[in-house]
């Protein structure tokens, strides 16, 4: 690899350097390598802050790059008017350790944990999904819905709040996507949605019918074992994915909270090899990890040396 000049980009210029349709594709080579072992990251080291916070450490390394993501979660923020999440992914050579380039962390998490919602959607759901439920209205909510726009415009999404005024505000804010978006008010989903994608920091279910075949769950807002955004109903009877495994039994508190039997728990990788049954119903969790920032520094790195941003 030859180095580019460094540069640190802001959240704008980070988002517009991880466009989905490459983001997509440097992910699914990063999930066949992750499970190969060709991608270390290992877990995440989580320090304290004042009031609350934490400063959360997470490396990984493959044979071209390496990457540090440092993310700062302070929850006392929201008092002072200031975002609660800060923090950015550090990207070096891995042959020379010399600097490339500096992302924005929180936009980096947003984009990349929506790709890899589109992966898991695009193998266990389908070309296509004409109908899509978001099941949540913050953050990662707004990250996947440009993640839809940008790959399936035109399909119908609905985006679930607590309140209806919520969910309203919400899509008011991204009505200039081309989604067609419905606001609705609680969890209750529309027996036509194909997709449905839970985006909460819940700790009780926020879904809680009966897994079938005709509709794939993603579940990506509960990331400790105290949250859980899916019922153990939906997810014994479904074939499971964890985009990490690994990380899973400590994090996917759904599935923990459910008490799976990991030995059947597949991996992102596998989905993406069409290891599974499409006659039964299916769920993919996602928890993240390192690995896929990586992925997302591979994209900014390609964007950027043929100025695709």
């Amino acid at each position: 690899m030859t180095p580019l000049p460094f540069n640190v980009l802001s959240a704008s210029d980070t988002a517009a350097h991880l466009p989905f349709a490459l983001l997509c594709q440097t992910l699914a080579a990063a999930a066949n390598e992750y499970a190969a072992g060709q991608i270390h990251s290992p877990e995440r080291q989580v320090l304290a802050l004042p009031e609350g916070g934490v400063l959360l450490s997470m490396p990984a390394c493959a044979s071209d790059i390496a990457i540090h993501k440092l993310v700062n979660v302070c929850p006392a923020n929201r008092e002072r008017g200031l975002n609660t999440i800060h923090g950015m992914v550090s990207v070096y050579a891995a042959s020379t350790g010399q600097p490339l380039l500096v992302l924005d962390g929180p936009t980096v998490t947003a984009r990349r944990t929506a790709a890899v919602s589109m992966l898991a959607m695009r193998a266990l759901g389908g070309s296509h999904p004409p109908h899509v439920a978001l099941i949540g209205t913050g953050k990662q909510a707004s990250g996947h819905l440009f993640a839809l726009a940008e790959l399936y415009p035109g399909i119908r999404v609905d985006v679930h709040g607590k309140q209806e005024v919520v969910s309203e505000a919400f899509c008011q804010q991204h009505a200039s996507l081309p989604l067609q978006l419905y606001p609705v008010a609680g969890t209750a989903v529309h027996a036509e949605a194909s997709v449905v994608i839970t985006l909460t920091t819940s700790q009780q279910a926020v879904y809680d019918q009966a897994a079938t075949a005709e509709r794939l769950l993603i579940g990506v807002g509960a990331f400790t074992p105290q949250m859980a955004e899916l019922s153990p109903r939906a997810i014994h009877g479904s074939q499971l994915f964890v985009d990490d495994p690994i990380g899973g039994r400590h994090e996917a508190g759904d599935l923990i909270q459910a008490n799976v039997d990991w030995s059947q728990v597949a991996s992102l990788a596998d989905a993406l090899a069409g290891r599974f049954d499409p006659a039964l119903p299916r769920l993919f969790k996602s928890v993240g990890c390192a690995a896929w920032d990586l992925a997302a520094a591979r994209c900014a790195l390609q964007c950027a040396a043929t100025a695709c941003a």
